[in-house]
C-alpha cells in the first residue's frame, strides 16, 4: 500500500502547503530550459529534440537510479515528495478563485489581470462572459494537466517498478509537460525546436486525457459530457484539450469556446459544451467537478495499489 499512502500524503501535503513561494524546482528548471533553448535553437527539429532528451532524460536517470539504492520506505518518502512538486491542485485551485472574486464583486479589470495568468489569449478587451469562459476552460484543460496527468503517471509507474518507477514516471510527465508550455508554440521561432516537446507532451496526455474525460462524465452529467465529447472533441485544434473540455463543459452544462484573441490576431474556434452561457459560480462548480473526479480516481488507485 506504499503507493496509495504515498500518493494521498502527497495530496494532503498539496492541499495544506501549496506550491513552494521560492525555490521552485520547476522555476529552476525552466531558468535551465531557457538557456538551453537560446543556445540550441537553430530552428531545426533534431536540436529541438536532442534538448528535449538531455533535458528530461538525465533528471529522470538520475533519481530512478538514487531511489533504487535507497530503502523502499525511504524511496516512497522521497517519491512523494517529488509528487507533492508535480501535482498542481492546490495552485489550480488558487488562481481559479483568483479570478472569481473580482468577477463575484464586479471587477472586470482585476479579473482580467489575474486571468492573464491563466491564458495566452489576450484579456485586456474581454467582457465578464468571456472572462468567464475562458477560466472555466483553463480549469479544465490544467486539471488533466497538472493534476490528472500527473496522478496518472505516478500510479502507473508506481504499480509497474515501486518508488522508483512511480518518480521517474512523474518527473518525466512533468518536465516535458514544462518544456511544451515553453517551447510548445507555432511560431517561427519554436515551430521547428519546439516540435519534439508539443508531440511527446501529446503522446504522454492522451491517455489521461481521456481518463479525465470519462471521469468527468462519471462525476457529472453524465448523457451531456460523454455526447459533448463525441460530437465536439474531434472539431477542436488541441487533440487531448478537445476531449476534456467538450467533456467538462458537457458536464456542467454550460457553453464554452468560441473566438479569441491571441497576441493581437482573432481565431476562430469550435464551441465545445451544451447548455447555457457559463456564470461566476460555475468556477466553482467546476473545481467541486474536479474534486470528485480526482476522488474517483484515487480509489482506483487504491484498489490497483491493494491487489
Amino acid at each position: 500500500m506504499g503507493l496509495s499512502i504515498t500518493l494521498i500524503a502527497a495530496l494532503v501535503a498539496d492541499a495544506l502547503l501549496g506550491e513552494p513561494r521560492r525555490g521552485h524546482p520547476l522555476v529552476a528548471f525552466g531558468g535551465l530550459a531557457e538557456q538551453a533553448e537560446r543556445r540550441l535553437n537553430r530552428g531545426q527539429r533534431l536540436s529541438g529534440l536532442l534538448a528535449l532528451i538531455a533535458l528530461v532524460g538525465a533528471p529522470v536517470v538520475l533519481i530512478a537510479g538514487l531511489i533504487t539504492a535507497l530503502p523502499y520506505g525511504i524511496g516512497w518518502v522521497l517519491a512523494g515528495g517529488l509528487a507533492l512538486v508535480a501535482i498542481g491542485r492546490h495552485s489550480l485551485i488558487e488562481h481559479a478563485q483568483a479570478v472569481a472574486q473580482p468577477l463575484n464583486q464586479g471587477d472586470l479589470v482585476a479579473a482580467r489581470q489575474r486571468l492573464a495568468c491563466l491564458v495566452s489569449r489576450d484579456t485586456s478587451a474581454m467582457d465578464a462572459l468571456a472572462v468567464r469562459r475562458a477560466t472555466l476552460e483553463s480549469v479544465l484543460e490544467n486539471a488533466s494537466d497538472a493534476l490528472f496527468a500527473s496522478v496518472f503517471w505516478f500510479a502507473l509507474g508506481g504499480l509497474l517498478a515501486g518508488p522508483a518507477g512511480a518518480a521517474a514516471a512523474v518527473v518525466m510527465h512533468r518536465l516535458v509537460n514544462t518544456l511544451d508550455a515553453m517551447w510548445g508554440y507555432r511560431s517561427p521561432r519554436f515551430a521547428a525546436f519546439g516540435w519534439a516537446a508539443a508531440r511527446a507532451d501529446d503522446a504522454l496526455n492522451w491517455l489521461p486525457a481521456r481518463l479525465t474525460a470519462v471521469a468527468f462524465a462519471l462525476v457529472g452529467n453524465g448523457r451531456s459530457a460523454l455526447g459533448c465529447w463525441h460530437r465536439q472533441a474531434r472539431t477542436y485544434s488541441s487533440p487531448n484539450a478537445g476531449p476534456v473540455m467538450a467533456a467538462g463543459a458537457g458536464a456542467l452544462g454550460v457553453t464554452l469556446g468560441g473566438g479569441a484573441r491571441y497576441h493581437g490576431v482573432w481565431r476562430e474556434r469550435a464551441e465545445l459544451g451544451c447548455g447555457r452561457a457559463p456564470e461566476t459560480g460555475d468556477i466553482q462548480r467546476a473545481l467541486r467537478l474536479i474534486d470528485r473526479a480526482l476522488l474517483m480516481m484515487l480509489l482506483l488507485v487504491v484498489f490497483g495499489d491493494g491487489l
